[in-house]
């Protein structure tokens, strides 16, 4: 059994999560804390892979990535490096798709804290950033975190941008849902199946995972705030 698809999956997976995790993060947190403007206009770009067929943003990393594209000229005339038919090229597809979730996940979590800690941080002379990561991120973490699991899921099971961009080339840039594909489509059923069992595990075990996860957080959260003595203290202090 050829486990390369896993391999470069869980590799793609894991790098694109990562660069949406710091992207969608400092995404989220300018719109929580600036006024930019075209707001509206902006987090509309960052949401459409969210509802785009896959072929089509496949097409648009094609226009961007491919040597005649703006970046990919780019990068083959100064740095002579060629993204398309790479593994880095699965990353890039992986990222423009799980970016969207990331980013809406850590704006919830952004918008769900009390903005009373934030005032009383800055009242004391704290900078934006030394709020951000004392305050605004340990307060929003779940919502930060569930964004990173989702983030990771969605970047396992990319298809069809992966495919346009980075092609099918087994060892290199096949990913489990390519080699999946491919696998059904020649008739292997065995390999095909054994390799939808394990994203099929994974997902599951994610999902699940980040579902019981959150359950436990928000009944945490409530029982604080029902009775917890240092909550309503902080509150009396802040308001």
């Amino acid at each position: 059994m050829d486990l390369s698809p896993i391999v470069i999956s869980l590799k793609v997976a894991l790098i694109s999560t990562v660069i949406a995790a710091v992207t969608g993060t400092g995404a989220a947190w300018a719109m929580h804390v600036f006024r930019i403007p075209g707001k509206n206009l902006l987090e509309t770009v960052i949401g459409l892979p969210l509802v785009l067929p896959p072929t089509v943003i496949g097409f648009g990393l094609l226009l961007v990535f491919s040597r005649n594209g703006i970046i990919g000229s780019f990068l083959e005339d100064k740095l002579h490096f060629q993204v398309m038919f790479t593994w880095w090229a699965a990353v890039i597809a992986s990222f423009v798709v799980s970016l969207p979730l990331m980013y809406r996940s850590a704006k919830a979590g952004f918008e769900s804290v009390d903005k009373n800690y934030e005032r009383a941080a800055r009242t004391l002379g704290s900078s934006e950033w030394r709020v951000f990561y004392t305050v605004t991120l340990p307060l929003a973490w779940p919502g930060v975190l569930a964004g990173v699991f989702l983030a990771f899921a969605r970047a396992l099971g990319e298809f069809g941008a992966t495919l346009m961009l980075a092609g099918n080339i087994p060892g290199q840039t096949q990913t489990i849902p390519l080699a999946i594909y491919f696998a059904a489509e020649s008739g292997d059923l065995g390999a095909a199946g054994y390799l939808v069992s394990f994203i099929l595990v994974v997902s599951f075990l994610i999902t699940y995972s980040l579902n019981t996860w959150l359950g436990r957080i928000n009944g945490v959260i409530r029982l604080g705030r029902g009775g917890g003595n240092a909550g309503s203290g902080y509150q009396k202090i802040l308001t």
